[in-house]
């Protein structure tokens, strides 16, 4: 006699998935991860038996990675970085979506790290998503809790992070030409951004999460500063300023400018994309630049290839305009406090005058001094030239 078919499976886009009422538990609907059916009844049953030692006997169920991750998403839609987020958990998920929680280890992820190794992705993004699985084991540890009282997790599991220092490269500042070729073939939000970034020597999240809130006048000058909050990051476990001071930023007259047009374009972000602030500036469309940019140059110079301006990234933009500083002979006090290193008394006592000797010494490194072209009069003629 043939056996009977499990109720509560249905199988979507190639996988079985669960919807199924449980007496005294409830609805039960989840992905089995696989597309055999055998398989998910085994799953299924599994997935039962869990459910009936907890509401009997007491027991906590076992949850898999993939349980947490989707709760993990549905509990923050409203952060800023969740479609980053998003991304990171999409990339987890064929490796151990369907692993239980207190299975995971170093072990468990060792076939993720080494894929993402092969692909040439950076130690520094592998730990963005190592830090989310720690940050998910924590909270299923420590704070979700299911209907009978119980966390998610006995206690989570110890996770290594890998050495950055193996994959770091020297920076690549950037010289005018490469600034000005970079800048021509961004989209157009990432050439302000990009244009602001060079010349404040702002991190990469301090320009995307940067509030209109955070400006303060300073009549005295005719100019404002930012301050940004040391703890700005957010709920994610993302940091906000790196040394855990308040940020104060100095604009020169290029920043002055770029900031003037993002004016009354969203309420709440200086640089909005389609009404939400960026998650990082660092995405395809600014890899997809760099290159072009360094094709471009190559072809209308008749240089040779720039793999330096091929490889920018988005940081060396800070290092950029350090560089420029240096170099413009402004003191190493000064730099600090331009460069975010250092801001002494400046965001809470600041006085004209001193707040004048930075504006001063930002304002040396607004202009090609071969060119004396501002890189805005470049992204206006940009603009101009695509209304046509």
């Amino acid at each position: 006699m043939a056996r009977k078919n499990i109720t509560g499976l249905t199988l979507r886009s190639g996988a079985w998935h669960i919807d199924k009422q449980i007496k005294g538990y409830g609805r039960l609907c989840e992905s089995t991860g696989t597309g055999d059916r055998e398989e998910a009844e085994s799953y299924l049953i599994h997935r039962l038996e869990a459910i009936r030692n907890a509401t009997v006997y007491g027991i906590r169920p076992e949850r898999i990675w993939r349980e947490a991750a989707t709760k993990y998403l549905r509990d923050n839609l409203e952060q800023p970085s969740i479609k980053l987020t998003a991304l990171i958990f999409s990339q987890l998920d064929p490796f151990i979506g369907n692993c239980p929680l207190n299975k995971l280890h170093d072990g468990t992820l060792a076939a993720f790290i080494e894929a993402r190794l092969l692909q040439g992705v950076s130690h520094r993004t592998i730990n963005m998503a190592l830090e989310k699985v720690i940050r998910v084991l924590n909270l299923a540890s420590r704070s979700w809790r299911d209907e009978h009282g119980m966390t998610w997790l006995d206690s989570p599991p110890m996770i290594a992070k890998l050495n950055e220092k193996e994959t770091a490269r020297e920076p690549y500042p950037l010289n005018f030409d490469e600034q000005r070729y970079l800048i021509m073939e961004l989209p157009e939000h990432l050439k302000r951004m990009a244009l602001f970034k060079v010349n404040v020597g702002v991190r990469e999240q301090e320009v995307c999460k940067l509030r209109w809130e955070w400006e303060v006048k300073i009549p005295e000058l005719n100019t404002s500063v930012f301050v940004v909050p040391w703890n700005f990051g957010g709920r994610d476990g993302a940091r906000g300023v790196k040394n855990g001071d308040d940020r104060v930023i100095i604009l020169n007259e290029m920043a002055k400018q770029v900031i003037s047009n993002q004016r009354e374009i969203n309420e709440e972000w200086v640089f909005p994309y389609e009404g939400r602030c960026l998650a990082r500036m660092n995405d395809h469309a600014w890899r997809k630049a760099r290159n072009r940019a360094a094709e471009r140059m190559a072809e209308e110079t008749k240089r040779p290839f720039c793999e330096g301006l091929a490889n920018v990234r988005v940081h060396d933009l800070k290092h950029t305009f350090g560089r420029r500083l240096r170099a413009a002979g402004v003191s190493h006090e000064d730099r600090q406090v331009l460069l975010g290193h250092t801001n002494g008394n400046v965001t809470t006592h600041y006085s004209a005058a001193e707040l004048s000797q930075l504006i001063d010494a930002a304002n040396k490194v607004t202009e090609d001094p071969s060119r004396k072209t501002p890189a805005l009069t470049l992204i206006r003629s940009t603009k101009r030239k695509k209304a046509t």
